[in-house]
């Protein structure tokens, strides 16, 4: 079966229309601005109004620099001086110094130093038209009291943190200061104390840190010096406590015990050489004649001699005995004489003996007595040794004492002489110089702040106009959101235009009759969207009969009964037979407005009180019948009325006298007679206010009566303002329709 003007499916928008391709998502953008396009321009024309208003207003600003460089190249000859550890520059000190830089004792030594509580640009306006007006306001609101010195200080040093700039240079040692002021003198003045002050803080906190280490040096050596003597007196009253003696770097005991081991030794080796002699003279003793190497080994004269006497008459003797026999007197006189010397040497010899036997327990005595002086002296250094651990204790502690009293001493002369060699490590290395310049504000910076601004708050303003704005204004929400064909856009109509009025006959500027518009401007914009409606007619009539015609709206004033009757006319017009029925029982505006003076109309055909050729009004030029309400202000079950079999009969004689019959319904959210009517409507025609019905208002309307949406014919804009609809749907602007009939000398 054919379908004239329905929407295509589900089924084919899913295929004809795929996801949003990044193309797609940036003509959507696109349409954005365009809509919004004038709101745009309003917003960054604002922007820079302001930012123009802002340039002449404000005071201009001049900035003036000064670096400075931490030094960690310092003269060696005052490193050796420190005393204070200095530490190593790094990343984390320049960053220390920076915020000291920062810190209010810097701000408050040049604000004191300058004068700056008595400047007005520190206690009083910020300069500038803007900075004036809020002074004024301000002071309206504020007390009269004058303010106090520590108030206007106050309000010196927040000004001035706000005109200061102090900044790291990257990762290198060296920093900027940075002053802004509306005289560029006092800037570069300002940035330049701003060093000074810091330098004189550093020197000054320097000789502060040296002065307190000084004075706590003092009371340290003080307090070394008192515990170091009292060390070394407790080692002195230890040593003669214990009887400890040193002599030559060596305790007495230690010497005396080396001397006595000394002389042991010796005494031992004395009195074994004795002891080796008495027993050499006790195995000599054993023999007859001591041998002669006994002899000589004594080195006794006597002995030698008796033994040579011996020798000598031992060899007569044997000459004797061997001569004249042993018996033989001489023989033994001989004999006699040889045991005479024999017993002198014995005799010799035990001498000797006595004498060696002597000299051994003398040596045996001695070397007993030098043990019991060994053994003596042992003990006495064993005790020693015992006192000595508890001396070498006192000696360590009066040895440290005395270090750590010569090494404050040292530090004290160091720190008392670096007092009159103050030193830091930042030093200027760029004076601050009066700017040629302003600083601010800079205008072309400005500018392109306002016109950014501008632009990206005026597409936010816009993409929230767009996400608040629920309301029709195209075709394709219509079809989207209504299921529906939008048969036809139908412009505002307000002043006629002046060319086509002309045209016409009429009086430009003159208020134009809307009931019969598309008669008296038949070559308008408006009549040519009402043509579209009635193309959609006769289109649908092929499917189905479209005789019976109800146009109705969600809301009053949406122009329903307006476009209710231009269609009536046009189709009149045009040599059909048409009827138009005022169906608005609760508010028959439209027979007011055609037939004022006429007291009966529809409801007394319905009660058979009048004639329908009787009431029936028919326009002289379109020859259009019209059929009105009636008197119906006592009226209270209208719907009851128009579901009445009378209403159905009277809509199906009509059917058969009449081409179209058109029925100017009641709108649909105040009363429910619309949906009655659906027994003996063929199609509905929806009037929807451009720009103004809420989308979910006729959503709610049409799904909630689902017998005229099966019946719907389709969807009319009304009142739509053609300029702003050519930004939301350029086809259907007016360029096109103008440029068509130009020839005719009619612009809209």
């Amino acid at each position: 079966m054919l379908q004239v003007n329905k929407p295509t499916s589900g089924v084919n928008r899913e295929i004809g229309e795929p996801e949003a391709a990044p193309s797609q998502t940036l003509n959507s953008y696109l349409d954005i601005v365009r809509r919004q396009f004038p709101t745009m321009v309003a917003i960054v024309s604002a922007c820079l109004i302001l930012a123009l208003l802002y340039l002449f207003t404000a005071a201009p600003q001049y900035t003036s620099t000064a670096s400075m460089v931490i030094d960690t190249r310092k003269v060696q000859l005052f490193q050796q001086q420190s005393i204070l550890g200095d530490v190593a520059v790094d990343s984390a000190t320049v960053e220390t110094q920076v915020e000291i830089l920062k810190s209010e004792n810097i701000s408050l030594a040049v604000i004191r130093d300058l004068h700056l509580v008595d400047d007005p640009e520190f206690v009083g306006g910020g300069g500038g038209l803007l900075s004036a007006v809020i002074g004024s306001t301000v002071g309206l609101f504020s007390s009269s009291r004058p303010p106090s010195e520590f108030e206007l200080t106050r309000k010196a040093l927040q000004r001035f943190e706000s005109a200061r700039t102090i900044k790291r240079l990257g990762l290198t040692y060296v920093m900027e200061l940075g002053f802004t002021s509306r005289d560029p003198a006092k800037a570069a003045r300002i940035a330049s104390a701003i060093a000074d002050a810091y330098i004189v803080d550093q020197l000054e906190a320097k000789y502060q840190a040296t002065r307190r280490a000084s004075v706590w040096l003092q009371d340290r050596i003080k307090e070394l010096r008192t515990q170091a003597s009292a060390a070394q007196k407790s080692v002195v009253d230890f040593k003669i406590a214990n009887n400890i003696v040193d002599s030559g770097g060596r305790l007495m005991n230690e010497q005396q015990l080396a001397e006595v081991n000394s002389q042991l030794v010796l005494a031992h080796a004395s009195t074994a050489e004795a002891k080796a002699r008495l027993d050499r003279m006790n195995d000599i003793l054993r023999q007859d004649i001591p041998d002669a190497n006994v002899t000589d080994a004594l080195k006794n004269d006597t002995i030698v001699k008796l033994r040579a006497q011996y020798v000598d008459m031992a060899a007569k003797e044997s000459i004797w005995s061997a001569k004249y026999g042993r018996d033989h007197l001489a023989a033994v006189n001989l004999r006699t004489q040889m045991a005479e010397i024999k017993k002198n040497i014995t005799d010799e010899l035990k001498r000797i003996q006595e004498s060696y036997k002597s000299d051994y327990d003398i040596a045996l005595t001695r070397e007993e007595s030098i043990k019991s002086s060994l053994a003596s002296v042992v003990s006495e250094s064993q005790l020693t040794n015992q006192a000595q651990i508890q001396l070498r204790e006192l000696e360590s502690n009066a040895q440290s004492y005395q270090a750590m009293y010569d090494n404050f001493l040292q530090r004290y002369m160091e720190s008392v002489q670096q007092q009159s060699f103050p030193i830091t490590e930042a030093r200027v290395i760029s004076a601050a110089t009066q700017p040629l310049g302003k600083s601010s504000p800079k205008t072309l910076m400005v500018l392109a702040v306002a016109l950014l601004g501008g632009l990206m708050l005026s597409f936010g303003v816009a993409i929230a106009r767009e996400l608040t704005d629920s309301v029709f204004r195209t075709t394709d929400q219509v079809e989207e959101l209504l299921d529906a064909n939008c048969i036809s856009i139908l412009p505002a109509l307000g002043i006629e235009p002046s060319t086509l009025a002309g045209k016409l006959g009429k009086r430009g500027g003159q208020r134009p009759n809307l009931l019969r518009y598309v008669v008296e401007n038949p070559l308008s914009r408006f009549t040519e969207a009402v043509r579209a409606l009635k193309v959609a007619v006769d289109l649908n009539s092929i499917v189905r009969e479209q005789r019976v015609l109800a146009v109705t709206s969600t809301l009053p004033n949406e122009g329903k009964s307006t476009l209710a009757t231009n269609l009536a006319h046009l189709m009149a017009h045009g040599g059909a037979r048409v009827i138009l029925i005022d169906a608005d029982l609760r508010n028959p505006s439209l027979s007011r407005a055609l037939v004022p003076d006429v007291k009966v109309g529809l409801v007394d055909v319905i009660a058979e009180r009048a004639r329908l050729d009787d009431i029936l009004t028919v326009d002289p030029e379109t020859k259009l019948s019209i059929l009105p309400a009636g008197v119906t202000s006592k009226l209270l079950h209208t719907n009851e009325i128009l579901a009445s079999k009378a209403m159905h009969h009277l809509v199906s004689s009509l059917r058969s006298k009449f081409d179209y019959v058109v029925l100017d319904m009641p709108p649909m959210a105040p009363v429910v007679d619309v949906r009655v009517t659906s027994l003996y409507v063929d199609s509905y025609v929806f009037v929807v206010e451009w720009g103004k019905t809420k989308t979910d208002v006729v959503r709610h309307m049409l799904r909630n009566a689902s017998a005229i949406q099966d019946k719907l014919l389709g969807v009319v804009l009304n009142k739509a303002d053609t300029k702003m609809l050519a930004r939301y749907e350029s086809y259907h602007g007016r360029y096109y329709y103008q440029k068509y009939y130009t020839r005719y000398g009619y612009v809209e």
